[in-house]
């Protein structure tokens, strides 16, 4: 396969990038459900006369479907982008960026879409599709799953594929809230998860960010202590990355401890732990929640992060060690083996 696609690159450039464009205007109303086609026309950066053009050739074939809200893919055309993804990801070359990152990370799998989430929402929802995919793939019957909260993670929920329901899982909270959107907080993302599965689901209501003082005394508790419990004995763990000064006021840290952090090279947020460069633990976080013992010793720990911005941190916490796959987009992974 490689080595006829190696000939069609040489022998027929044009026919590379009206295919790469066709699949990237499928993949958007893939995406988006419905769409209209001004809106379309700008996320796929095409004029409306060129898009009207590539939407008559894609109507004809029976891909696309136009109604009074916009189009919409067809069976047929939803069903091709399913299948042209992984032969997409070859002839642009990320099965290759997704080889590099294993080999790099020590990764048993990586999945890489194409793009940059800091610039296209739509890379960032595809990149939740592609983990909902990979959390349903790695889901055993019985299983406990730990969820974080972020936009990433919600995105996921909100993509997950459902194929049967899922009545003997779990999905539990990975951590407490931080105060923020509800619709980011982990504990709507794995009640989200479990009402679209048929699963069950526990949530944690306590804050993130607790003093060790408030840490000993809640834990206490024999409602929250059962929850904590089953959040530390999951089997799958899936987490966002994030910059490690943004998270910790996010998280209302301290400035003195801020600045310590940034002493001791703080660079990137999982889990509650701030990693240095060199994926060193700096600084960690009294929480109810999933401790560094329990992603260690959980099966699958899942990272799901993308935008070039976050290449270094993913770099970052990667170099810890403990993540088995990561999903994450063209930008990210590029800048994180330029970091590594």
């Amino acid at each position: 396969m490689r080595k006829i696609l190696e000939i069609e690159r040489k022998l027929i450039p044009d026919l590379m990038q009206v295919m790469h464009k066709r699949y990237e205007i499928l993949q958007r109303i893939f995406l988006s459900g419905t769409i209209g086609r001004r809106t379309l026309a700008i996320s796929v950066d095409l004029t409306e006369r060129v898009l009207r053009t590539e939407l008559d050739i894609l109507r004809e074939q029976g891909l696309v479907d136009t109604s009074a809200g916009g189009m919409a893919l067809s069976e047929a055309g939803r069903q091709l982008v399913e299948e042209l993804e992984p032969l997409v990801k070859e002839l642009f070359g990320l099965s290759d960026l997704e080889k590099a990152m294993r080999e790099a990370f020590g990764l048993s799998k990586v999945v890489i879409v194409p793009g940059d989430s800091d610039e296209s929402d739509h890379v960032k929802r595809e990149m939740g599709r592609a983990g909902g995919r990979v959390l349903r793939e790695s889901l055993s019957r019985g299983d406990v799953v730990a969820v974080m909260g972020g936009s990433t993670m919600a995105r996921m929920a909100s993509q997950f594929p459902v194929s049967a329901p899922m009545r003997d899982n779990w999905f539990v909270p990975a951590r407490g809230g931080l105060g923020e959107s509800v619709d980011y907080q982990a504990n709507t993302i794995a009640a989200e998860l479990a009402k679209l599965t048929s699963a069950r689901y526990r949530m944690l209501h306590v804050p993130d960010h607790l003093s060790e003082e408030a840490y000993q005394t809640i834990m206490q508790e024999p409602n929250v202590k059962e929850v904590v419990d089953m959040i530390r004995g999951a089997r799958i763990v899936v987490h966002g990355i994030g910059d490690a000064m943004t998270m910790a006021r996010r998280r209302k840290v301290g400035p003195d401890t801020m600045e310590e952090m940034k002493r001791e090279g703080a660079l990137a947020e999982a889990f509650g732990y701030y990693f240095d460069r060199n994926g060193q633990v700096v600084h960690r976080m009294a929480t109810a929640g999933l401790r560094l013992e329990d992603i260690e010793a959980a099966g699958v720990v899942i990272g799901i992060a993308g935008g070039r911005s976050k290449g270094e941190a993913i770099s970052s916490v990667l170099r810890f060690g403990h993540d088995d796959i990561l999903v994450t987009d063209e930008a990210a992974a590029e800048e994180a083996l330029r970091h590594l």
